[in-house]
């Protein structure tokens, strides 16, 4: 009985292969800490140019990976990957300094038929589609997250959208000192 329970277990938390491979990549980077760059040329992105860009992929669980992201001193974001039955979820989680979540939080989507091992895309959801109208960037509804992962090479984040492209790119071959 408990070898019934522990398969349906393991087949609960598997989605497709290209998934659960991609989740494996994450999970392989758990507790350490990357220093990215921005890559991407959109004066939208002003805010990040020249500063510290750091990830941290940390609290792995067979389930989800968090991947808190620092621009500079603000560590208000965090990358939230989860697997579902069909696959993986992004969502954004963000926090002001007191640690209550931001109004602008909980954003994301579920991967896009087509993904691999090594990059899962994201098309903003119903809830976030639903959050950018209400707060008032609707250019924000046809939004597509990616995220890559080159094993022993680089961890790459993207934005796009119709006339928006944001991507920062970091170098797994260089963790950083705790």
């Amino acid at each position: 009985m408990s070898t019934m329970i522990a398969l349906a277990a393991a087949a609960a938390l598997s989605g497709p292969p290209e998934a659960d491979a991609f989740m494996d990549r994450l999970q392989a980077l758990c507790g350490k800490r990357f220093e990215g760059r921005l890559v991407s040329t959109d004066a939208a992105d002003a805010d990040f140019a020249g500063r510290r860009l750091v990830m941290h992929v940390r609290d792995c669980s067979e389930r989800e990976v968090r991947i808190p992201f620092a621009v500079g001193e603000d560590r208000s974001r965090t990358w939230v990957v989860t697997r579902t039955d069909q696959g993986l979820r992004l969502k954004h989680d963000h926090r002001h300094e007191d640690g209550h979540e931001a109004t602008r939080s909980q954003y994301g989507g579920d991967s896009a038929p087509g993904g691999t091992a090594e990059r899962q895309s994201f098309p903003a959801d119903a809830f976030s589609r639903e959050l950018f109208v209400r707060e008032g960037i609707p250019a924000s509804v046809d939004n597509v997250w990616s995220v890559e992962v080159r094993p022993g090479a680089l961890f790459a984040y993207e934005l796009k959208r119709p006339n928006r492209f944001f991507r920062v790119e970091f170098d797994l071959t260089r963790p950083l000192a705790d």
